[in-house]
């Protein structure tokens, strides 16, 4: 990780390729630095699925596989806060429409839960649509306890 100007934030920046293959590499290098960000066993766990779900949307949903498209993963520490951003190039899409993944007709789906998962396991979760193409999904975790 990088520090910023400032001196407080630390930055690790990575451009994936829009495969299953980068949701892995995604995972690794995030538990990595959540590890090294003091993160523990059962924190490490929450954050790799969340991690995992964010970057199988970015490339299945969001870029839909396109090899000229690609995932952006930014990992950022601040003072109490573990930041994860999954950016894709997709088309965006509307998160207030989808459907409740616990309702009785969806419970037996094969996808749909993953933006669920996301809420669950992480402290903060902000979906937005970039300004150009694209979601931009912030993930964040408190390093200490609120």
């Amino acid at each position: 990780m990088r520090k910023n100007a400032g001196g407080g934030t630390e930055t690790l920046e990575r451009f994936l390729d829009s495969t299953l293959d980068s949701v892995d590499r995604a995972e690794a290098v995030t538990l990595q630095a959540a590890e090294k960000a003091g993160f523990e066993e059962d924190d490490l766990n929450k954050i790799g699925m969340a991690v995992r779900e964010a970057v199988v949307n970015a490339v299945v949903h969001g870029n839909r596989y396109s090899k000229h498209k690609k995932v952006r993963l930014s990992i950022s520490k601040a003072a109490e806060r573990f930041m994860v951003k999954v950016s894709d190039e997709g088309e965006g899409f509307d998160w207030n429409g989808l459907p409740d993944p616990l309702a009785q007709e969806n419970l037996l789906r094969s996808s749909g839960r993953g933006i669920f998962l996301m809420r669950a396991f992480m402290d903060e979760i902000e979906i937005r649509k970039n300004a150009d193409s694209g979601t931009e999904v912030t993930l964040v975790k408190y390093t200490s306890s609120r």
